[in-house]
């Protein structure tokens, strides 16, 4: 008799270590499996299948998944240590290649992928008032949005391209990014959860704010032209107390109304979506820089 059926308490994710090479332009990376068996029975020598994707499932089977990953096992020969990853209907299947004993309340890590000497870019992110944006007609309050957020965040970013060394489907799982410090020792300086990315797409971790740079933003003025125009200034400075020049991306978000205009402006912006414009700042070494932009509202449009 075979029997095949769901059952609960056995789930998995991915889990990533990156570690920066020193001027932060490549890295090195690692991902593991981590199963979690607490469902009661364990399981010798099984072959293990896993399935990457968001797996739609009725309510009562839901605590069997992880964010739609499939835990599937049943008895098979040895085979040699490996896992293979292929396509699978419309989600991604990792084919561990030897025997797995998980046993009952046991966590245990399976090696599925690495590469080495990955281009990396990190790059400086200024968002002075995050969370605003268009929802709908703002009454012009010249007060509203316009507090000022001091963090200047990190990002790391990688294209996840086969001449880069990548080039593979990567599940949703946590990435836990080091550096080696000057003695040699591996120093922990961030993590980002990603999701489900395809091959050929971008891989971007938020690993936390920069201490040595600041951003201030500030209200310079609020003319309401008419009934139906307003006219608003903001002016932004980003120091920088590194010893080394940077660039900071400067983010604003244009949230009184949908039809907006910057009429004025220090330096050229570049249009990310509807209401979000951005601006590449270079700050020089133990220095600061400003710019400014006036936005023009039209609530008659």
């Amino acid at each position: 008799v075979e029997v095949t059926y769901m059952t609960n308490g056995i789930n998995w994710h991915a889990d990533y270590v990156v570690q920066l090479n020193g001027d932060d332009t490549a890295l090195d990376l690692n991902g593991w499996i981590t199963l979690d068996n607490q469902s009661g029975a364990t399981y010798d020598d099984a072959k293990l299948k896993l399935v990457a994707g968001d797996v739609n499932v009725i309510r009562q089977a839901k605590a069997a998944l992880d964010r739609g990953m499939v835990f599937e096992a049943e008895a098979a020969p040895a085979a040699a240590p490996a896992v293979e990853e292929r396509e699978f209907f419309e989600y991604h299947l990792y084919d561990v290649q030897r025997p797995v004993t998980v046993r009952d309340n046991q966590t245990k890590q399976i090696e599925f992928t690495s590469a080495t000497d990955v281009p990396s870019e990190k790059f400086f992110v200024y968002d002075g008032a995050p969370g605003l944006g268009f929802y709908g007609y703002v009454i012009p309050d010249p007060g509203y949005g316009t507090y000022s957020n001091p963090d200047v965040n990190i990002y790391l970013q990688v294209e996840n391209e086969e001449e880069n060394g990548l080039g593979i489907p990567l599940p949703a799982g946590r990435v836990r990014v080091y550096k080696a410090d000057v003695d040699g020792s591996l120093q922990f300086v961030g993590e980002d959860q990603i999701d489900h990315t395809p091959r050929d797409e971008t891989v971007r971790l938020l690993l936390g704010n920069a201490f040595d740079i600041v951003g201030e933003r500030r209200q310079t003025d609020f003319q309401q032209l008419g009934r139906d125009v307003v006219e608003e200034s903001f002016e932004i400075t980003v120091r920088n107390h590194k010893d080394e020049d940077v660039e900071v991306r400067v983010l604003e978000h244009l949230f009184r109304w949908s039809e907006w205009e910057i009429v004025e402006e220090s330096a050229e912006h570049t249009k990310l979506d509807q209401g979000t414009v951005e601006w590449r700042l270079p700050v020089p070494a133990d220095g600061e820089s400003t710019l400014f932009y006036t936005v023009r509202y039209d609530f008659g449009s």
